[in-house]
């Protein structure tokens, strides 16, 4: 358990998920966490969910800056405000978000541009705070010289700093975070939920109202159908999309895209297309990065936009997303939207930072867009999200298929590998379907690569 000083003023010393070097396994360890400065909030975490971005993060995306603490969706309660801090008290139940909304920059103000990355408060990758240090460390002892030790010197301790993921890395008991990324919530919202909407889920879902404008009726494509593509999935049935076409290499995510609102499935692995979603597989996504060659190891099979067209009587659909984060994918979603007209919309992120861009879909009058955090902005359009959660009209209890504890956090990374998983969750406190804690975190790499998940 974590322990503090009476006095919110001091250090806590708590577990955390750390991650030494890139490509390592993440191994849970005694840190210390630090009291808020100006203008921060600590908070206590009590459930973090998974993400593949995180999965990423432990090898060196987008910078390779280790030691670091992993995590950037969850929920948690201040535990103490540092000075200054008006927004949140004490005990406020909160969600950690990656991008702020200051509401007077040009980006935050602009009704003509209409983007979330507030000038202000940007999305951070140099894993610090904004006066450029961490509140995270961890206490080592360095042994000291026989001489010295001879002549009566002690062993010497020392403090390493630990990195934070973005704004945060809520794979930690406690975080410390700049108050203008933090939400606060209505106590109505289920604590599990408001973690998924931190990220994967809200991801998609805003990006099919604050991206594109999907008009009643239109047609969708939606590559990868983890927690990012169900997210789009759902969004565009609520918009009334007349047609929705799921396409993931994974079969068990037909069942699970039918109940976001999916009309058709894809499995690019196969020849096959299914207007009634009876069969197939397809990319995953939640940012997950795989090769994208899985519809070039047979020469005779179609392509995926080829799959695509032939559903849509060879127009292609109006709108397409890439949830994968694999740079190939890029291409074939361009192609699946119509001539002219059609818009494909990349959120996914991957290891690979850069492929190659066919122009001639381009040239030909087709739009390609990318997305952060589908477009939301965290204080003007986030509360609409929340609202829905509350009314339950959002299909999220569907997402959770694992919850483990932070002890078994390596077992969680096994999880997201299964053919199963969808989206696991932390719970700080207790167990929640593959269950993992915060020792086992590296086992929820082996889990990311499942598919299941």
């Amino acid at each position: 358990m974590a322990t503090k000083s009476t006095s919110n003023s001091k250090i806590i010393t708590c577990k955390g998920a750390v991650v030494w070097g890139k490509g390592e396994g993440v191994k849970v360890e005694e840190i210390q966490v630090d009291p808020p400065k100006s203008s921060e909030v600590r908070v206590k975490m009590l459930f973090a969910s998974l993400c593949h971005t995180d999965l990423l993060c432990c090898n060196g995306h987008p910078l390779p800056l280790f030691p670091r603490i992993p995590g950037h969706e969850g929920v948690g309660i201040v535990e103490s405000v540092g000075e200054g801090v008006t927004e949140v008290k004490e005990g406020d139940t909160v969600m950690p978000t990656y991008i702020g909304e200051c509401g007077e920059c040009a980006n935050c103000s602009s009704s003509v541009t209409n983007s979330n990355l507030c000038l202000t408060h940007p999305l951070p990758f140099d894993g610090l705070m904004p006066d450029g240090t961490s509140r995270l460390s961890k206490s080592t002892t360095t042994t000291t010289t026989a001489a010295a030790a001879a002549a009566g010197d002690p062993d010497q301790k020392q403090m390493i700093r630990i990195y934070h993921h973005f704004t945060c890395s809520t794979w930690c008991e406690y975080i410390v975070i700049d108050v203008h990324y933090v939400v606060k919530l209505d106590p109505r919202i289920p604590l599990p939920h408001a973690s998924f909407l931190s990220c994967g889920y809200s991801t998609g879902f805003g990006a099919t109202f604050k991206q594109v404008v999907i008009f009643k009726g239109s047609t969708v494509a939606v590559f990868g159908l983890g927690a990012v593509g169900l997210g789009v999935v759902e969004g565009a049935r609520m918009q009334g999309a007349g047609r929705i076409i799921g396409v993931d290499i994974n079969e068990r995510k037909r069942e699970k895209g039918l109940v976001f609102g999916i009309t058709d499935f894809i499995n690019p692995s196969t020849t096959t297309t299914d207007s009634d979603s009876s069969g197939s597989k397809s990319e995953p996504d939640d940012h997950e990065q795989h090769n994208g060659n899985n519809n070039n190891n047979n020469h005779n099979k179609a392509s995926i936009s080829e799959m695509v067209k032939e559903l849509t009587g060879g127009m292609g659909v109006d709108y397409c997303f890439e949830c994968t984060g694999v740079p190939s994918l890029v291409n074939q979603a361009l192609l699946s939207t119509k001539l002219g007209i059609g818009t494909a919309v990349a959120i996914g992120s991957g290891n690979e930072k850069s492929g190659e861009i066919d122009l001639v879909p381009l040239l030909c009058g087709r739009t390609l867009k990318g997305s952060i955090f589908g477009g939301i902005k965290v204080k003007s359009d986030l509360p609409f999200i929340l609202h829905k959660c509350i009314n339950k009209e959002l299909k999220l209890d569907e997402l959770l298929t694992h919850q483990i504890s932070l002890d078994e956090i390596n077992k969680a990374f096994h999880l997201m590998k299964q053919p199963d998983c969808v989206k696991e969750i932390d719970n700080m406190d207790e167990l929640l379907t593959h269950e993992v804690q915060l020792e086992d975190i590296s086992s929820v790499f082996e889990v990311l690569k499942k598919p299941d998940c």
